[in-house]
């Protein structure tokens, strides 16, 4: 299951994640905003960062056929981000979720991970909605999701916070 491709766009290539990759997600996961807007995972050794890889990403790789993917520049294979499909079980839909490094940020990467990873759901897996959520202060990410086409729905409750968030959807056609 190493390395397994799951799309490339212009400039990057969407692969699931392994524990090869353990480092970047101990960099990534205590970037200031991931933890202020995501959450502190507590992720703080390469020794986390592989439990967090198989008991996450690679769990729902084989539950759900889905789940979060490594971002990298497809010319050199430098990881930047994370970006894919999640299945929350208090959503009904699938959730597009996504984050980058902040030194890519203003590129245009994230935009361009989330439009291939929401065409991958909707042409390759066959969605008809699609999903993503924001902490009611991250303008950036509601911006991207708007951006992508997303319509804002209002907010729900985050179950494991109990938090309120902002929810933006997009419907697909289904194709005959």
């Amino acid at each position: 299951m190493n390395d397994i491709k799951i799309l490339e766009t212009d400039r990057l290539t969407l692969r699931h994640l392994t524990v090869e990759d353990a480092e970047f997600i101990v960099t990534l996961l205590n970037e200031p905003d991931w933890i202020k807007y995501i959450g502190d995972r507590g992720i703080r050794t390469v020794k986390d960062a592989k439990k967090y890889i198989k008991e996450g990403p690679m769990t729902m790789y084989e539950e759900h056929g889905i789940g979060l993917y490594l971002v990298e520049l497809k010319e050199s294979a430098q990881p930047i981000g994370l970006c894919g499909l999640l299945h929350r079980d208090f959503l009904k839909d699938v959730d597009l979720g996504f984050a980058l490094l902040s030194k890519y940020w203003g590129k245009g990467y994230a935009f361009e991970a989330a439009q291939g990873t929401l065409m991958y759901g909707a042409e390759m897996l066959g969605y008809s909605r699609i999903v993503g959520f924001t902490s009611l202060d991250n303008e950036k990410s509601a911006n991207l999701l708007q951006k992508l086409g997303m319509k804002d729905e209002g907010t729900i409750k985050y179950t494991s916070t109990s938090e309120d968030v902002r929810l933006f959807a997009i419907d697909y056609q289904k194709k005959d």
